[in-house]
Formats: C-alpha cells, sequence, structure tokens
C-alpha cells in the first residue's frame, strides 16, 4: 500500500480537505478508515470507499495547530494503520489586542482643544490638535475611541481585515477662566395682590465657571425693576419695596447681574440673566356695569316699536368691567327678558367691553303688547370658583307707530228688520277696534255697495240706520247686501260684509181670483178652488181652506190645504143627491173661507 501525508489550512466544518489514496498488491477492493487517540477531539471523517476526508469541527490555529489521526486501509483481511501528523496552517481571524487598559489621561483645560484629538497611525501617540483649547466648564472629560487594524489575511478563502477598539478617558483640568453662570434658568417669578413690602419673592443663584477654584458671586439689579424690586447682593432674593396696589404692569422682566470677585475685592467677570417677574392677580372684584357717569345699575331708554332688525339701540351708553386680570377677569355677557326681542354683544369679555344691544325680533316689540319692556343684563364670571357676578336693569319705554289697522269684531254681520219699519229705524250696530293710541286709533266707518242705497251708517259710532225716507217691503225686496269699511286717520282700513234680511210681516189676507165662482162638478171628480196671500213668507201666505156653509147642508167635503171640493163618499149617484135635496136641477151653494196661518191670521169667504 502506498500512502501520502498531508497538511489543512483552518476552514469551515463540512469542507472536503483531502482524499485518501491506495492500492491492494492482489487487486482487492480497499476500505479507509482513521482514528484518534483516546479523549483526543475529532476533526475528520473519511468516506471508506471514495477515501474523501471531510472537515467536521472547525479548526483554531491558535488553540491547537497541530492534530495527530490514525489512518487505515483494509482489503478485508489485512488492515494497515499509520499516525498522521496534520498541521495547522494560520488564518487571519484573530483581531488585534490593547495592553495597559482601561488607560486614564489628565490634562489641563489650557493645553487643547474641546473634541479634536488625533492619533499617530503607526506608533499609537495621542495628540490634541493645535490651536484648539480644552474647555472645563463644558467638557471635563472626553472618551475618545482608538481603532487598531491588523494588515489583512486569508480566511476560508477570503480576504478579511480584523479590527479592535479601545476607549481612553481624558480628565480635563479646570483652570481659572470661566464668567460666572446662573443655575435653574429661565427665572419666573410671582408677586401676589396681598403681598407686602419687604415680601420675598425669588431668589436667583448663580456660581462661579471655574468649579475647581471658584471666587464669590455678588448679586445686583440691572434695569426692570422700575424701583419696586430690589435684590440682595448676597443671597440673591428679590423682595418686593412697594405694595401691589402701585404695579402698573402686570410682568416685570428685571436684569440681573452675577459678579465674579476675588479675594483683593476685584470683579473678575460677569454674568446677566432675565427675571420675569407676573403680578398675580386675585380674584377680589366682580363685574361692574358704568353708565356715563360712573358705576350704575338701571338703564333707560325710548324708541318706537318695530324697530328694523339688526338695529343697535343707541340710546344706550353701557361699558362692563371686572378690575381683575387675566382669567380672573373673563365673564359672560347675557340678556335676560322676555322672549328673544334683543341680543347682547359680545357674549365673552375680558376685562372691559362696551356693551352693545341688537334687535333680533322687531314684531315681538310691540307697543300694543307692551307699553315698557324691563330686562336683566347679567355678567357671571367663567373660569373663577367664586364666578362671581353683577347685574344691570335695563328699561326700555316704547313709542307708538300707526302699526295696524281697524279690526272689525266679525267678517260678516247679519241684521234682521221688520218691513213697514219706519225710515231711520235702527238696523244693525258693527264694531272696529284699532289698537294704535291717539288719532291712530280713532276710526271711521262708512258703508258702499250696491245693496246699501236704502241704507246709512253713522261713521262714529257704527250704527247702520235705514235712510229716513226708506220703506222696507218684504214682498218688493227681502235681502240686502253690502260692505261696511273702518278706517283710521292715517287711511289704514277693513272691510266687513253686511246681510239685511227684511221680516215679512203678515199684513195681506187671502184674496179668491173672483168672489162668486161657478163650477160643474161631475160625481166622482173634485171641483178646486184657489186664493192668493200676497205675504212673502210662511206662515204669513200659507192658506187653509174650509167650508163655512153650504145648500143642501152635509154633501161636500174639502181639503184644507188644496181647496178641492168633492161629494161625500156614501153620493155615488145623482139620484141620490136628487132624493136628498128634493131638487131636480142639482145647483148647489157653498160658502168657502181662505185664512192664512199668520199672527194675526186674515181670510176671507
Amino acid at each position: 500500500m502506498n500512502w501520502a501525508l498531508f497538511f489543512f489550512l483552518a476552514l469551515m466544518r463540512g469542507t472536503r480537505i483531502y482524499v485518501l489514496n491506495g492500492t491492494d498488491p492482489e487487486g482487492q477492493p480497499v476500505r479507509y478508515g482513521l482514528g484518534f487517540d483516546p479523549g483526543s477531539k475529532e476533526y475528520f471523517s473519511v468516506d471508506p470507499v471514495s477515501g474523501v476526508v471531510t472537515l467536521i469541527e472547525e479548526l483554531d490555529r491558535e488553540i491547537q495547530d497541530e492534530i495527530e489521526v490514525l489512518v487505515s486501509i483494509s482489503d478485508g483481511l489485512n488492515k494497515v494503520v499509520e499516525k498522521v501528523r496534520v498541521f495547522v496552517m494560520d488564518a487571519n481571524d484573530e483581531e488585534p489586542r490593547f495592553a495597559n487598559l482601561p488607560f486614564t489621561v489628565d490634562v489641563p483645560e489650557s493645553t487643547g482643544s474641546n473634541t479634536n484629538f488625533a492619533i499617530d497611525r503607526h506608533s499609537g501617540v495621542l495628540r490634541i490638535k493645535e490651536g484648539e483649547a480644552l474647555d472645563y466648564e463644558r467638557v471635563r472629560t472626553h472618551f475618545v475611541t482608538v481603532l487598531a487594524k491588523d494588515g489583512g489575511g486569508n480566511y476560508n478563502g477570503k480576504e478579511q481585515v480584523m479590527s479592535s477598539t479601545a476607549t481612553l478617558t481624558i480628565n480635563v483640568i479646570d483652570s481659572q477662566d470661566s464668567p460666572p453662570s446662573f443655575v435653574g434658568t429661565p427665572y419666573f417669578g410671582y408677586v401676589y395682590e396681598v403681598s407686602s413690602p419687604g415680601s420675598e419673592i425669588f431668589t436667583v443663584f448663580a456660581k462661579d465657571g471655574d468649579i475647581e477654584t471658584p471666587n464669590s458671586i455678588i448679586y445686583s439689579i440691572e434695569s426692570g425693576a422700575d424701583g419696586v424690586f430690589g435684590i440682595n447682593q448676597s443671597s440673591g432674593c428679590i423682595t418686593l419695596l412697594t405694595y401691589p396696589d402701585n404695579l402698573r404692569k402686570e410682568v416685570f422682566n428685571i436684569q440681573v447681574k452675577a459678579s465674579e470677585v476675588n479675594l483683593q475685592g476685584i470683579v473678575m467677570d460677569f454674568a446677566i440673566t432675565t427675571v420675569m417677574i407676573q403680578v398675580v392677580d386675585l380674584n377680589n372684584h366682580s363685574p361692574t356695569f358704568y353708565g356715563e357717569t360712573g358705576p350704575q345699575e338701571t338703564f333707560e331708554l325710548t324708541m318706537y316699536e318695530h324697530p328694523p332688525e339688526g338695529e343697535i339701540l343707541r340710546g344706550l351708553r353701557i361699558t362692563v368691567n371686572d378690575s381683575d386680570q387675566g382669567a380672573n377677569a373673563k365673564f359672560s355677557l347675557r340678556l335676560v327678558g322676555p322672549g328673544r326681542m334683543l341680543r347682547v354683544v359680545p357674549q365673552t369679555v375680558l376685562n372691559e367691553a362696551q356693551v352693545t344691544l341688537l334687535v333680533e325680533d322687531p314684531t315681538a316689540i310691540d307697543y300694543e303688547k307692551f307699553q315698557f319692556l324691563t330686562f336683566k343684563i347679567l355678567a357671571v364670571e367663567i373660569d373663577t370658583p367664586e364666578r362671581f357676578s353683577a347685574t344691570a336693569d335695563l328699561v326700555i319705554h316704547l313709542l307708538d307707530t300707526n302699526d295696524n289697522a281697524p279690526k272689525f269684531s266679525s267678517d260678516i254681520y247679519i241684521a234682521r228688520i221688520p218691513e213697514n219699519s219706519p225710515g231711520g229705524s235702527n238696523v244693525v250696530s258693527v264694531t272696529a277696534k284699532d289698537p294704535d293710541s291717539g288719532l291712530w286709533g280713532v276710526v271711521k266707518y262708512s258703508i258702499y255697495g250696491s245693496g246699501s242705497d236704502l241704507f246709512i251708517i253713522q261713521t262714529d259710532s257704527g250704527i247702520i240706520y235705514t235712510q229716513p225716507w226708506a220703506n222696507l217691503d218684504a214682498e218688493v225686496k227681502s235681502k240686502y247686501n253690502f260692505f261696511v269699511k273702518a278706517e283710521d286717520t292715517d287711511g289704514k282700513y277693513s272691510i266687513a260684509e253686511v246681510f239685511v234680511t227684511v221680516l215679512d210681516l203678515n199684513d195681506h189676507p187671502p184674496e179668491f181670483n173672483e168672489n162668486i165662482l161657478e163650477k160643474t162638478m161631475i160625481i166622482g171628480a173634485p171641483v178646486k178652488i184657489e186664493a192668493i196671500d200676497d205675504d212673502a213668507e210662511e206662515p204669513n201666505n200659507v192658506i187653509e181652506y174650509a167650508i163655512m156653509k153650504a145648500e143642501p147642508d152635509n154633501i161636500f167635503d174639502i181639503n184644507a190645504d188644496t181647496g178641492e171640493i168633492k161629494l161625500k163618499p156614501y153620493i155615488k149617484s145623482i139620484d141620490i143627491v136628487q132624493n136628498i135635496t128634493n131638487q131636480k136641477d142639482c145647483t148647489w151653494s157653498v160658502v168657502v173661507q181662505a185664512k192664512d196661518k199668520g199672527s194675526p191670521s186674515f181670510s176671507r169667504e
């Protein structure tokens, strides 16, 4: 059998790294095997037929650079084993390592820049860039990250560069070079209305920028105090010098100076900051209404009814004011009164406003309904827990305008008058009212129309009479209608209709067409007589008939409504009549009465 020694580079697991090659002198097929000393890590495996050797564990030269392997070959009967040394070649898989870590250095702030550091790439010497200065007050410690890279090499068939980093701590040493600085800015202070002189308002604090070697600080006010505030030069406490009632501003912007003084009392440096002090209002005032001469609780105005919509009530001079400040002086305005006649503006007020009232519903402002209107203007604080409020009374006296036409109590008047009433008789009284005042409410009456000729109206009272010469006759004309007009002094008017019925009187008796009538009666057939009553209406013209006298007696009947005269039912022939009367010529006399149903009743025979 023939063998070959082999060496391996560091490769990835599963990599095919070698092929064993051996033969049997008798020409028998051979099989391959790999073995390792007991307790050793098995890095390789072999295919027993092909002899392909595969890496089953990753190699690391820095841990183990040489591996002993027992390689075997067998023809089934004989077996040869040899120990082979496998050398692991180096790959670029290790990063550079820094020594002497952690690394800390102290540098005075006057010797270098704040962030600009440079390093020599070959020697590793770290330097501060020229022309810059470190600042202890700004940055006391710098952390510089240094990168170290190797020259690169092969790893798993690829070129690879390895690197590592280290952080260097550079402490800046303080020098006497910084001005004072205020702590906790911006500064805001408050002074309340109830504060008294001497009250402490706010305390400022400044410290020397050179922390390691600080100097003393003294305080002073440069501007903005207006003689209202002072400051303690040692403590920096700002105090009130006067009463808050004298404060004319809501905000004071005070310039405060902090000076750095050395042991000899010399001012080395200084800093200035702004302290904003706000005058805080307490809610100790209620809204107040003012007139032209001062506070006022009642306002009066005289105006005409029905002003145009949107018109401003210009006769009012109302101002409302709340002497507090900010949210304490914010309040709403509301108008309380009948209906929605008026609207108040503005509805929200801050501190002070001119109160304006606008007409919203002109039709409701009606003199005929109200001669004066009373409202309350209500001012109520919005955002305060106290909700202080105030009211003012508004009285509006209305003046009348001629905005109404006379109106009849009815659109139709129905009258009845007996016929033959004398001229000048009272027919009916019409009434119209005009709610306007004065002359605008005075009503005059007149009548017109085709049926008005027989009538006359009293212009002031509305009483309708018949004309003095009028002769009413229901039989001639029983129905009249005409119009009556009610008009005020400004020409506004309304119309009503009058219907007059002439009442019929029973002043006509019934009349027969002829006083003596001759009729020929055929047995079994009636004879009819007829009378006429000239009265116009029932029952005056309703006639009732009756037999008053007959010769011979008891042989006739009459229909009271129609006037039909018949023989009594038992008379069936002329012989019966002749036997009753003993007369042969059959000529009879009957007296018939026609009587109307009027009251009193009239009749004719």
